[in-house]
């Protein structure tokens, strides 16, 4: 009984140390693989969208490709919808997400993120006739929004929090769906990133943009818990870039200073 009893405790001793040491690497070998495959959504112009070719770019794209140079593996971008790219990068399916994605306390509990590469501002889109004149005029009023975006979370939650309650709220799973259904009638605003509200506005006459900013937020790359040997190297790479003032140059180009 007493050797059954050290061969088990030997046994399940091999078993915990395996699955310590793959806890530990999670998905370590995206390294090894020679590859890195980023989670996106490319609706979310200028940081994501499909260009003449058909192609994935914009400054997320462009800053995903310049860190996989860095860490010499093979970009692999893959575009679904945003609402799953964080549940994505947490199973190992994909190994980044770049979306212009803010970092929230919801999502700590299932991705890391990076350190800040963008700044973000959230802004209001009404109908240039319509009685929205600033902030203080959405309570009470139907909200459209991109499903699973900080607006969306900003905006459904209780009064008490700041919010307008989700009965105020309409989610869309693009933010051009969100703004069509503010064209429609449908929906009395759209809260949205201020740059893709900027296309948004140019491609739809008779739309405008409040002056007030309805929130301001950093975005950062979200890595699964289980890689945070991916997630260091993306910071290293990160800093470099930003000291070398590529990622500046990279905002720069599709959001021009003067703007």
């Amino acid at each position: 009984m007493k050797k059954f009893t050290k061969v088990l405790a030997l046994v399940l001793a091999v078993v915990f140390v395996v699955a310590a040491f793959a806890a530990c690497g999670g998905k370590g070998d995206t390294i090894e693989s020679g590859k890195l495959i980023m989670a996106t959504n490319a609706a979310f112009p200028p940081y994501e969208f499909l260009g003449e070719d058909g192609k994935i770019v914009g400054i997320d794209a462009e800053i995903a490709q310049l860190i996989a140079d860095e860490l010499k593996l093979e970009l692999v971008i893959e575009d679904i919808e945003f609402g799953s790219i964080i549940t994505g990068v947490q199973s190992g399916k994909y190994d980044i997400g770049m979306a212009g994605m803010t970092v929230t306390p919801e999502r700590l509990e299932n991705v890391n993120f990076s350190t800040s590469y963008a700044n973000g501002v959230q802004v209001v889109i009404v109908k240039e006739d319509f009685a929205i004149k600033s902030i203080d005029d959405l309570e009470g009023k139907m909200i459209g929004v991109q499903e699973g975006t900080t607006g969306h979370i900003y905006c459904a939650d209780t009064p008490e929090n700041g919010g307008y309650g989700e009965d105020n709220v309409t989610a869309y799973s693009k933010g051009a769906d969100a703004v069509q259904a503010l064209v429609a009638g449908k929906v009395d605003c759209v809260v949205i990133d201020r740059e893709p509200a900027k296309e948004f506005v140019k491609a739809n006459e008779g739309l405008t943009i409040l002056a007030t900013e309805f929130t301001n937020e950093d975005y950062a790359i979200a890595v699964s818990k289980d890689n945070p040997e991916l997630l260091e190297k993306i910071n290293a790479a990160l800093a470099k870039l930003e000291e070398e003032g590529k990622i500046d140059e990279i905002v720069n180009k599709y959001i021009p200073v003067n703007e």
